[in-house]
């Protein structure tokens, strides 16, 4: 596999095949992978995606049944334990030590990672005033918020300055200000040079990553920019606003030519593919036939379009190089 992508750069992580199961479960299934360096590229998927699994085989953590990576240019099958120490990696369960302060779980890192002495007390200072640990510095673990347990985790993970972070679904169990300050922090890791691979299932969290792969059930059926992704979902998005919501949605799921509807309060966001001629037309005929009033406008599509779009089409059989080419997948 070559290391480098079309601009000269160095990729942070390949994979080509990467499979792994466990009996007759399939979790991830033949998966293609190039991540740029120094960009933070997401995976999409609800749980039981595949994510997870991804993220530790490319950690050297869990062994693939089949395919292999390259990570930071090492085959992770024959180097896992020389990889280690480039690597940070934050789970989505808390996975410090709770009965130790803060300052002795960065301590305790600092040996794990096997810093010099003095190189470990100036990091371990570092980290503390940059995620802003100073006031919490003596507290347990035990006691601190979600948020003050997500910046220590963070922390502790870049406290070694790993040429990769992989994060997995970190900002589950924190509110909407911790999680916008995370992701400062990881546009800041970015722009210094840190590849970032981070799984999500927030919509809003995975249109802020440079790059996207969706995955399904263990495949991945898109990737590319979230823009990119938008502009090519194959579908017509159509907004219904109705007085009767619940008998538009109703009327409108069962039309043949309709791929998907979801309600958001009194309106509708309705898929129609794109070899549907006049879409808007249809559905205004289809809804005043049955004495439903109702308004409808062409709309741009979400990433929460992109993944119903991308994830129908797998789930109905459709060969997944046709799914990958509309998602503007790069296989």
């Amino acid at each position: 596999m070559s290391a480098r992508d079309q601009t000269g750069g160095e990729y942070a992580i390949q994979a080509r095949g990467l499979t792994k199961r466990f009996g007759r479960l399939t979790a991830v299934d033949h998966l293609d992978l190039d991540v740029p360096r120094a960009e933070i590229y997401g995976f999409l998927g609800p749980n039981g995606s595949g994510k997870s699994t991804t993220i530790r085989m490319l950690c050297g953590l869990m062994s693939p049944t089949d395919g292999k990576a390259t990570v930071l240019g090492v085959d992770v099958a024959d180097n896992a334990a020389s990889l280690r120490p480039r690597i940070g990696y934050m789970t989505q369960k808390f996975s410090l030590y709770a009965d130790l302060t803060v300052e002795e779980n960065l301590q305790f890192m600092a040996g794990v990672y096997m810093l010099p002495r003095k190189t470990g007390r100036a990091r371990i200072a570092e980290v503390i005033e940059d995620y802003m640990l100073e006031r919490q510095r003596r507290q347990h673990a035990r006691t601190l918020s979600g948020g003050q347990k997500q910046r220590l985790a963070l922390a502790a993970a870049v406290l070694h300055r790993p040429e990769l972070l992989l994060l997995d679904e970190p900002t589950s169990a924190v509110d909407p200000k911790s999680r916008r300050d995370f992701w400062a922090k990881l546009f800041e890791l970015a722009s210094g040079g840190t590849t970032i691979l981070v799984s999500t299932h927030y919509m809003d969290e995975a249109e802020r990553c440079h790059r996207l792969a969706i995955l399904d059930r263990g495949v991945k059926v898109a990737d590319d920019t979230p823009a990119d992704l938008q502009r090519s979902t194959g579908m017509a998005v159509v907004e219904v606003q109705s007085d009767d919501p619940h008998a538009a949605h109703d009327l409108l799921e069962d039309l043949s030519e309709v791929a998907s509807v979801t309600q958001l309060g009194i309106r509708l966001r309705v898929l129609v593919p794109e070899e549907v001629d006049d879409p808007l037309t249809l559905l205004d005929d289809v809804l005043a036939g049955h004495g439903i009033q109702a308004e409808c406008r062409l709309v741009e599509p979400s990433l929460e379009d992109v993944f119903v779009a991308v994830t129908r089409k797998d789930r109905e059989g459709e060969p997944r190089e046709a799914v990958a080419k509309t998602a503007g997948a790069r296989r």
